[in-house]
C-alpha cells in the first residue's frame, strides 16, 4: 500500500468511473450467477467517502466487494492522511492480528517442512514477520516483497535479504524469482488483492518443487461475520476485496496438485470480534471526527464531546474483549474462528 501522504479523495462521480470496476454479476472465483448480498458499509475506520457492498457466492462461498476497488483505488483507500481519524481502540484490535505472538505461531507451524534454504514473505510490508521466523530459522535466507517501498527499509534494517518493490503477479517481479524459493508466506495478503487466485499461482510459481506455501487469511464463514454484519472488523471495507472460505483454497491448491499439510483455525483465531465491533458501533454513535477530507469542520465543542464520550465507552469495550476471550474455547470450532491457516507442499 502508498506510503503515507495527503490523498485527493474523489467525488462520488470520480469515484464510479475512476475508483470503482463494474459491477458484477457473478462470482469471481466460480462464475455462478447466484449471488447474495452480506454487508454495505462505509469506510469505518478512516470515514472516507464512498459506500462498499459486499457480496457472496450462494454456490461456491465466496465473498467479495462488489463492485471491487481498482488498483487506483485500492491505493487512495489504504493511504493515511495527516490528520486522518483514528479510533485507537478497533486499531490497537487489528494490531493483534499482526503480534509477535502471532508471527511466532505462524513460524513455528513452519517447523514441520524442516530448515529452508530460502524463505519469501509476500506483503510483508517493515517485513516484521520474517524478522520474528529468523529466531526459529537462523540459517534460512528470508527475502520480503511488497507494493510499497517499505520493504527497501527494512532491508536496511537487516529484517530481509533482499527487497522487492511490486505484485508477485507482476512478471518482471515473477520472472527472475521463478522456482526460487523453498517456502512462502503470504500472512493476511490474500484479502486485500484484486486476483487471489492469480497470486497463489504466481506463489505457486516462485516455489521449487516440493517447496512450502503458507497462508493467513480471514475466514468468511465465522459466525461473527453473520451476527455481527458490517461490524465485524474483518470485513474492513474498503480495503478488504475477497474472503476465501477454506474450502475454496484448498480445491483450488489440490487442482495444482499441492498436497495439503495443514488446515487449522485455532491457533490462528483472534479474539478480538465482539471488542472491535463494540468500538467500531461505538465510533460511529458520536459525533463525527474531524477528517482532511471533511469540506467543513466539525465544531471544535463535537470533538470534545467526542473523545469525552470515547473515553466513557472504554468499559464497553474492555467487557467486550472479557467475552471475547471467554469465548475462545469455542475456536475447536471452525465456525467460530475468524482466521486460518493453510500450509501447502507443491509437487515434485
Amino acid at each position: 500500500m502508498p506510503e503515507p501522504s495527503t490523498p485527493t479523495v474523489p467525488s462520488a462521480a470520480q469515484a464510479t468511473t475512476r475508483v470503482h470496476e463494474p459491477h458484477r454479476d457473478d462470482c469471481p472465483w466460480c462464475g455462478s450467477t447466484r449471488l447474495r448480498n452480506r454487508v454495505r458499509s462505509g469506510d469505518l475506520r478512516q470515514y472516507k467517502p464512498g459506500s462498499f457492498t459486499v457480496d457472496q457466492c450462494r454456490d461456491c462461498g465466496h465473498t467479495f466487494q462488489n463492485p471491487r476497488l481498482t488498483f487506483e483505488g485500492l491505493a487512495l483507500y489504504h493511504r493515511t492522511a495527516r490528520g486522518t481519524p483514528m479510533d485507537p481502540a478497533s486499531d490497537a484490535l487489528l494490531a493483534l492480528r499482526a503480534s509477535r505472538h502471532r508471527h511466532r505461531s505462524a513460524a513455528r507451524a513452519m517447523l514441520c517442512a524442516g530448515e529452508p534454504e530460502s524463505w519469501l514473505d509476500v506483503g510483508t510490508g517493515h517485513a516484521r514477520f520474517p524478522a520474528t521466523a529468523q529466531e526459529f530459522f537462523p540459517y534460512t535466507s528470508f527475502d520480503g516483497l511488497d507494493p510499497t517501498p517499505r520493504v527497501v527499509r527494512a532491508r536496511t534494517a537487516e529484517r530481509v535479504e533482499e527487497a522487492h518493490v511490486g505484485r508477485l503477479t507482476d512478471p518482471r517481479i515473477a520472472g527472475p524469482l521463478r522456482a526460487r524459493y523453498d517456502v512462502v508466506s503470504m500472512l493476511h495478503h490474500l484479502e486485500g488483492t484484486t486476483d487471489p487466485r492469480a497470486e497463489l499461482h504466481a506463489a505457486l510459481g516462485v516455489l521449487r518443487p516440493g517447496g512450502h506455501l503458507l497462508v493467513e487469511t480471514v475466514n468468511p464463514r465465522s459466525v461473527y461475520a453473520t451476527l455481527l454484519g458490517r461490524w465485524w472488523l474483518a470485513y474492513d471495507q474498503p480495503r478488504h476485496l475477497h474472503l476465501l472460505p477454506p474450502q475454496n483454497l484448498r480445491a483450488e491448491l489440490e487442482a495444482t496438485g499441492c498436497t495439503i499439510v495443514v488446515l487449522d483455525h485455532r491457533p490462528t483465531h483472534v479474539p478480538h470480534d465482539l471488542a472491535g465491533a463494540t468500538a467500531l458501533a461505538l465510533s460511529h454513535a458520536l459525533p463525527a471526527p474531524d477528517a482532511p477530507w471533511r469540506s467543513v469542520p466539525p465544531p471544535h465543542a463535537h470533538q470534545h464531546l467526542r473523545r469525552a464520550l470515547l473515553r466513557a465507552g472504554l468499559p464497553l469495550i474492555t467487557l467486550a474483549s472479557t467475552a471475547d476471550h471467554l469465548l475462545t474455547p469455542l475456536s475447536h470450532h471452525p465456525r467460530f474462528t475468524n482466521t486460518y491457516r493453510l500450509i501447502a507442499r507443491k509437487a515434485t
